[in-house]
């Protein structure tokens, strides 16, 4: 089983936020707090679940979708949750 490296989930997150939020590539880091350094509001981030979930082939339930506030948390769950239970081939 394989799975993906922080820079390839940076990668294609950074590509969705980028479409998504019309942020600047260069505002994106680990770091980056989607509300209060990305400006998403409300609606924005249910969006942005919604394309990771279909991004990487995934279901993010709501408890723990509420953690997902930043990049690096983001990235985490992405590795270490969702990836190894599906598996890739």
């Amino acid at each position: 089983m394989t799975t993906l490296k922080n820079d390839e989930i940076m990668s294609r997150l950074r590509t969705i936020l980028v479409e998504e939020l019309k942020v600047d590539e260069a505002d994106i880091t680990l770091e980056s707090s989607y509300a209060e350094d990305l400006g998403a509001d409300s609606i924005d981030i249910i969006s942005l679940l919604m394309l990771l979930e279909e991004e990487f082939d995934c279901e993010i339930p709501d408890e723990e979708a509420v953690k997902l506030t930043t990049v690096s948390a983001t990235i985490d769950y992405i590795r270490n949750r969702m990836l190894p239970q599906r598996g890739e081939t």
